[in-house]
């Protein structure tokens, strides 16, 4: 690079092909593929650092919880290749993302390179031709306080997750971990179960009445009172079931006897009013990522992730503004966008004389400046993008573009109109009058309804607002009565949480922040404390253990208001306002008005009865036991006191399970094993069982022979007890038909279908846990069918293994790179697989989730992804005994410490007072 060129660093490739586009050859554009190291795992620090304050969370606890960041393999490779770059460089400018994480990423940058030329700080929010080379006019010194708000956040959720999650293994069986704000969540969903379960069923009707004018014009009327009393409805009632008001409850019986009442020719309801109202709605602000998420879940039905994961390749390829901001606020450009796309789309009395200006909650919005919107000064429509954008890309982005341009347009405006009508006397009925109302809303002026129309948890795709017309009426006319119509209804409990549904109440509560929402999610799905039902979020029984324990031995880490007051905390870092060392002392330690965490982690593990936390009672002689192998129902015998287990059906969600129907399955026979016969080769018997992971077969062990009493007692050995074969049935059996000839060839497997005639290696054909596949040596093929395993021959094997291999351990390169993972230490790779794609760091491989773009996928979800599936543990399979390994001569660990400096020409501010930083190497021999 010559020495005329700037060096720009962003965070990903595909940023850095699209920036490199627009600066052109005066500039050399790199990518620091997210971070270049992170904070260190207290197990990759050196010997004598363990024994010291640093050891448990690779935090100096004694000087002012100074972090100690490790640079990995990967890491030093992108730094290595950076600082190459910029020696012969003019100047660098650090263009990460514009919040707290990319100004992180940038401090880091600064910090590892010790540039010796001038050093910028870059920042835009949106990737446009005129965006970005005002970005390079328009720099800044690096803003240290944000730097502290990120730092001091993720030294939070260290110091939370290493002291916390410990608790939890140690009590409950399964339990993954606990978060700051992932805990609190699972909190919200784990309360509106329960609430779900206490709640009380109540019976109530209604009755509707199809009426028409002389001239024959129909619209439907309600009842509404009876008597001049209210009829009541379904918000009448407590969660026990209960009425609440004085309202007249209609029963069932009631409203039919009524029906025929008003069905009489005699009964002629009259207008007793007309209430015309006029109706105003005002358009939605542009998108915040909250309000992204929720409504790309309502009317997309996306999930928070992959609203973001779409979001962020639309804003890496210039589509869209950056999409993590808490500001709902546009720029004068923008606005001039929107009231242009508007004009020219619906005419010049779409837009208001003057433009729309709104204002957000956010203290900290200044931190990404702009609501997420179409980029650029004019909106390109999402038809002009159809041929450029994929299906789920356009659709987002059509989201936005009609969000944005609605946003500037003139109110709708209509007039909504009120109607009573009496229906007296009612001969042969308990009442005496009764009183029908129907509203109607007439849109005079469309005005935003034109572009768009928010939706809502309950109707995602928002209802019409003027589909309920109602025909002129006057005061005193009267109409006839068509036909009547008694509704039965029960109460319904609250409803569970959707994914918009929940970024709604995080955000009203405080907990987390725009860019955490979606991980949020993601880590109590992935972590099996949660499930998808259609939209709903299910509780696992898993999570109720989980969340008591936290609520009543950590009751201020789970308390709405604490964790937001924590956001708030981190908020007043950001500004400037709060040194991050006093706060995060006071956090730890505690003072002399709360405890700290290092207290509350101490006391939270004295006297805790782990029976009675995993144990949920549901009925006198029924309790619900989370255990090692998950849940499952202890029964007691009234009579004879004896205590049996009964399994949970997995479908069974939390408020489902009455003290009914566990009585049922209580009751309901034991499945009893099919003696399929006896294996000829053992004489042992074989038989068809049903498990928690589906039906197998298995052979039955004889007991073991017990010694004679005259054999001289011998020292006792070590015996590994022997294990029954076992087999999973193929999907196309059946456990009430399957025989033993099919069972043994089951037991058999894998099947030896012949040597391959060049390598000599056996091919055998096998189940495994993806599906039938078949393996020679390390390489794979997989098998169309189960059936395939028996039916498959030499010839059609070797045929298979010359078709193209679809993933495998194949060594081909990886179709993405990524840093190292900072636990492994070790870089990842995204790679596509028999199954998919996935990402690996070379121990753990985790499947990239359907539905998030490859192309899109960014270090810190591959981080995830990975921590996830680390978090689940290996497959339940015995694994074998590890031996320590040699130490090699010619191989050693060193460890660099690298003191922090401000250098005088840079015209970035340097992170004053930083902690020291570690770099651990494997030096090869």
């Amino acid at each position: 690079m010559s020495s005329s060129k700037k060096l720009v660093i962003v965070e990903s490739p595909a940023k850095a092909k699209t920036i490199g586009k627009y600066l052109g050859d005066g500039y050399e554009v790199m990518a620091s593929v997210g971070h270049v190291r992170d904070l260190a795992h207290p197990r990759d620090l050196p010997a004598e650092m363990k024994k010291g304050p640093s050891g448990k969370f690779g935090i100096d606890l004694e000087n002012d919880f100074a972090p100690y960041y490790v640079t990995t393999d990967r890491g030093k490779k992108t730094v290595a290749d950076l600082k190459r770059a910029a020696k012969t460089a003019s100047e660098i400018l650090l263009a990460t993302d514009e919040d707290r994480e990319g100004e992180a990423i940038a401090w880091h940058l600064l910090e590892v390179l010790k540039p010796s030329v001038p050093v910028k700080r870059m920042v835009f929010h949106e990737i446009t031709q005129d965006s970005i080379t005002e970005a390079t006019k328009q720099t800044r010194e690096l803003d240290v306080a944000l730097v502290d708000a990120q730092e001091t956040r993720r030294i939070l959720d260290r110091l939370y997750g290493f002291e916390v999650s410990p608790v939890l293994w140690r009590r409950v069986s399964g339990a993954k971990s606990a978060g700051r704000v992932q805990s609190p969540a699972l909190r919200l969903i784990v309360d509106r179960e329960l609430e779900r379960r206490a709640f009380v069923t109540a019976s109530y009707s209604d009755i509707e009445a199809i009426v028409h004018k002389a001239t024959g014009e129909k619209f439907t009327v309600a009842l509404a009172r009876l008597d001049g009393r209210r009829v009541a409805s379904g918000r009448d009632f407590s969660e026990e079931g209960k009425l609440t008001s004085d309202a007249v409850l209609l029963q069932e019986d009631q409203a039919e006897a009524l029906q025929i009442v008003l069905r009489e020719p005699s009964v002629t309801p009259t207008v007793l009013s007309v209430e015309p109202k006029p109706y105003t709605r005002r358009p939605a602000a542009p998108f915040t990522t909250s309000t992204l998420q929720q409504e790309a879940g309502r009317k997309l039905r996306f999930s928070a992730q992959q609203t973001m994961s779409i979001a962020q390749g639309l804003y890496e390829n210039g589509h869209i503004t950056y999409m993590r901001t808490d500001s709902v606020s546009l720029s004068s450009q923008a606005i001039n966008a929107a009231r242009l796309a508007a004009t020219e789309l619906y005419g010049a009395k779409s837009v208001p004389g003057e433009p729309r200006l709104y204002k957000g909650k956010s203290k900290n919005a200044q931190e990404a400046h702009e609501a997420v919107r179409p980029a650029g000064d004019r909106f390109a429509t999402p038809q002009s993008l159809s041929s450029v954008l994929r299906s789920d890309e356009l659709k987002l982005y059509d989201l936005i573009w009609k969000r944005t341009v609605a946003s500037q347009m003139v109110d709708a405006k209509g007039e909504t109109v009120t109607v009573t009508l009496e229906a007296t006397p009612l001969p042969g009925s308990d009442f005496t009058s009764a009183w029908f109302t129907a509203s109607g809303t007439v849109l005079t002026e469309r005005g935003f309804l034109q572009a768009y129309q928010e939706g809502s948890d309950e109707d995602a795709e928002g209802a019409s607002e003027d589909d309920a017309l109602l025909p002129k009426v006057a005061v005193g006319e009267s109409v006839t009565i068509s036909d009547v119509l008694a509704k039965a209804h029960t109460t319904q409990p609250p409803a569970r949480y959707t994914e918009a549904s929940l970024v709604k109440a995080l955000e009203e509560k405080g907990i987390g922040r725009p860019s955490t929402y979606a991980s949020i999610i993601s880590v109590i799905i992935d972590r099996d404390y949660v499930v998808r039902r259609g939209s709903a979020l299910v509780p696992q029984w898993i999570a109720f253990p989980v969340t008591r324990l936290l609520h009543e031995r950590f009751s201020d880490l789970v308390d709405y208001d604490y964790t937001a007051g924590l956001e708030e905390d981190l908020d007043s870092i950001a500004r400037g306002e709060t040194k991050r060392g006093e706060w995060l002392h006071r956090f730890y330690f505690g003072d002399d008005k709360t405890r700290g965490l290092k207290k509350v982690a101490e006391d939270a593990t004295e006297e805790i009865d782990a029976r009675e936390l995993n144990t949920l009672e549901i009925s006198p002689t029924i309790n619900l036991r989370v255990g090692k192998y998950g849940p499952f129902l202890e029964v007691t015998d009234t009579d004879t006191g004896e205590v049996r287990n009964v399994n949970l059906p997995p479908e069974l969600a939390p408020d489902e399970l009455t003290p009914e129907r566990a009585q049922e399955l209580a009751d309901a026979p034991p499945v009893v094993d099919r003696v399929l016969g006896v294996d000829p080769a053992t004489g042992r018997d074989i038989v068809a069982k049903k498990g928690r992971f589906g039906p197998y077969v298995t052979e039955v062990l004889p007991e073991p022979e017990e010694p004679t009493s005259d054999e001289a007692p011998k020292k006792k050995k070590k015996v590994v007890a022997e294990k029954p074969k076992t087999a999973s049935i193929f999907q196309s059996m059946d456990l009430d038909t399957i025989d033993l000839e099919t069972a043994l060839r089951l037991l058999a497997l894998p099947r030896e279908v012949g040597l391959d005639p060049e390598s000599g290696e056996m091919i055998t054909a096998q189940n495994g846990r993806y599906g039938p596949y078949l393996k020679k040596g390390t390489d794979t093929r997989s098998l169309a069918s189960e059936e395939g395993i028996f039916e498959i021959d030499l010839e059609g094997a070797l045929a298979r293994y010359l078709e193209p291999k679809y993933g495998g351990r194949r060594q081909a390169s990886a179709l993405m790179t990524f840093e190292a993972d900072p636990v492994s230490g070790k870089p990842i790779l995204l790679k596509d697989g028999r199954f998919g794609p996935y990402v690996t760091d070379g121990e753990i491989n985790a499947t990239v989730p359907r539905g998030m773009p490859i192309d899109q996928l960014d270090f810190e979800q591959a981080v995830q992804l990975i921590a996830d599936k680390r978090a689940k543990g290996p497959a339940p399979k015995r694994a074998a005994k590890k031996k320590a390994p040699a130490k090699k001569a010619g191989a050693k660990k060193t460890t660099t410490k690298t003191v922090s400096k401000t250098g005088a020409k840079k015209t970035a501010a340097a992170k004053s007072g930083k902690p020291k930083t570690l770099t651990i190497t494997e030096v090869a021999g």
